[in-house]
């Protein structure tokens, strides 16, 4: 066959078979499942900078609206906390085709949820979704109302969370051309309250709140580690929900990015210790917009602090692939969450 499509597949305990090019230590705790090219090594420095969305022509304008018959709940009884003096811009949401076709909101000040009921049997499982866009903007279809569909069919219940965007969290400033860190993490703070809310709502919404768990692509996918990871409120309690634990029950991050930094070191935010929340983590090595370096330094120091860990590493995929099928087989992954689940006893 051709160079460029010799590939390996390997599935293996950490212990008995590490993925060629990878200098991780060998441990027993790691479960990795890797399809890669031959390659020399992994990059140096992260490129997590977010692909951009590009609207095309404009479709319903305003707020975004849920599928019929779903409705969004504000997560905060008042206003959103630590807002900017500044006025923001009327939230948007329109069409785009980049880097895949679908729905991109825009300019969130009012973060909500929507709760997707379980279909079929009732799991008792909840998993709350965080959607990418790179803390500019919100991929609602493609890493949001889609992955629900998937997961109601399976009998979870699918909280879809509309979190503050932009610059709520780690972002690539397009004007000084550099990565920012604001000094408030609003993402963060939604997504902790959105945590403990669906715990506090755990008899009305049929779910156990011990099977709470958290799903999030590429910048989704780094609030899968911040949620995993800082336990502590970054926000003043505004009522009973916030007596309770934002702590998930299990993660799982989708090609994630901003967990990768300077000299190919994790984030230095992210405190990763045995109490981190059992993670399942998934991307391409052809990964064009946040290398692969997000997902190998993250894993190294679950590894490292004992966490349960399942790590699955593809030749091709690219980016933002969501559940829309392609050629690679990095296409099957439901099947692979699915399975995880099953064997860490929460479906």
């Amino acid at each position: 066959m051709p160079a460029a499509d010799r590939s390996v597949t390997v599935s293996a305990r950490w212990d008995c078979l590490p993925c060629p090019g990878d200098d991780m230590p060998r441990r027993s705790k790691l479960i990795i499942a890797c399809s890669l090219v031959f390659v020399a090594g992994i990059a140096s420095v992260s490129g997590d900078v977010e692909a951009k969305a590009v609207p095309t022509a404009p479709a319903s304008q305003g707020v975004w609206q849920p599928p019929s018959g779903l409705q969004q709940i504000p997560i905060w009884p008042d206003a959103a906390p630590d807002m900017p003096g500044t006025p923001q811009p009327p939230e948007s949401a329109v069409t785009v085709d980049r880097p895949v076709a679908g729905r991109f909101i825009a300019n969130v000040s009012v973060p909500t949820m929507t709760v997707f009921p379980a279909q079929g049997p009732n799991s008792g499982v909840s998993m709350i979704v965080f959607p990418g866009g790179g803390f500019q903007g919100l991929a609602i279809d493609l890493e949001g109302t889609e992955i629900c569909d998937w997961m109601t069919a399976r009998g979870i219940t699918c909280v879809l969370l509309k979190y503050r965007v932009p610059k709520s969290a780690h972002y690539w400033d397009k004007d000084c051309h550099c990565h920012i860190t604001p000094d408030v993490p609003r993402a963060l703070q939604d997504a902790q309250r959105t945590i403990r809310l669906v715990r506090k709502q755990a008899k009305n919404l049929q779910i156990d709140p011990a099977k709470v768990g958290v799903i999030g692509m590429s910048a989704g996918g780094y609030l899968v580690a911040q949620t995993s990871n800082l336990f502590d409120p970054v926000y003043k309690p505004v009522d009973d929900a916030d007596t309770l634990s934002s702590r998930p029950d299990f993660a799982v991050a989708l090609y994630p990015g901003h967990l990768c930094r300077e000299s190919a070191k994790l984030d230095p935010g992210l405190p990763v210790t045995k109490r981190t929340s059992p993670t399942f983590l998934l991307q391409a090595w052809d990964d064009p917009v946040d290398d692969i370096c997000n997902t190998t330094v993250y894993a190294r120091a679950l590894d490292d602090a004992g966490v349960s860990a399942e790590v699955h590493l593809f030749a091709k995929g690219g980016h933002a692939f969501g559940l829309r099928p392609t050629e690679h087989a990095i296409t099957g992954w439901p099947s692979l969450v699915e399975n995880w689940l099953k064997e860490m006893a929460f479906l």
